[in-house]
């Protein structure tokens, strides 16, 4: 069996989630793979280029793969689910669905303007702690996955917590509500679930 990690929007391999799921992973004798995301050009991110990338990481069909996704990781992999039937498990970590309807009017329509006319945004990249320009390029890829139907059906497990203000716990209730293979376990966190990880290994483990 084969465990791959996809890692958040601007975030790492070695961010502290990734890191202390390796470590847990290592001490039950398990390999988990953690792709770098960013392939070293933050700047032209797209979550087509995240899904060609983990696709080319996949064994063949006849091998069985869990992928672990944090937000935007998390609907890279539910993406990838759809297409590569290897794929039989998702943990998916406060899933960025629709992320789209969340953050764009966050930014205000003027400065969605004047990225769209000047083709770069500065976006903090959280492990890098600094400003990095984002291509609007990226906009311009997610739409295409904005109504996704996700119809496979496919042991999926969603934890989430209460208090996400970046990806509101609504979209993965609307989710799981509506998808009888999902469970969905809310927890008293935010987006980053750091306060959590010892619970979200726990929940995990049995589940893989």
């Amino acid at each position: 069996m084969t465990f791959i990690y996809l890692h958040g929007f601007a975030s790492h391999p070695q961010s502290a989630k990734a890191k202390y799921l390796r470590d847990r992973f290592t001490s039950i004798g398990l390999n988990l793979q953690i792709p770098d995301l960013n392939q070293d050009d933050f700047s032209h991110l797209t979550i087509s280029r995240q899904v060609k990338q983990v696709a080319n990481l996949l064994p063949s069909k006849t091998d069985s793969v869990t992928l672990i996704g944090s937000s935007l990781g998390g609907l890279t992999a539910a993406i990838l689910a759809q297409d590569y039937l290897q794929i039989d498990r998702l943990i998916l970590l406060a899933p960025a669905f629709n992320f789209l309807s969340h953050w764009l009017p966050k930014l205000g329509d003027e400065k969605l303007d004047r990225w769209q006319s000047e083709k770069y945004l500065p976006v903090y990249h959280s492990y890098e702690q600094k400003h990095l320009p984002l291509n609007y390029n990226f906009i311009n890829d997610a739409r295409q996955y904005e109504k996704l139907p996700f119809s496979r059906s496919l042991p999926t497990l969603i934890i989430h917590g209460i208090n996400d203000e970046t990806i509101p716990i609504n979209s993965s209730r609307e989710f799981a509500n509506t998808r009888p293979w999902v469970e969905l376990i809310e927890l008293d966190s935010d987006h980053a679930l750091g306060n959590s990880m010892g619970k979200i290994w726990k929940i995990i483990k049995p589940f893989c």
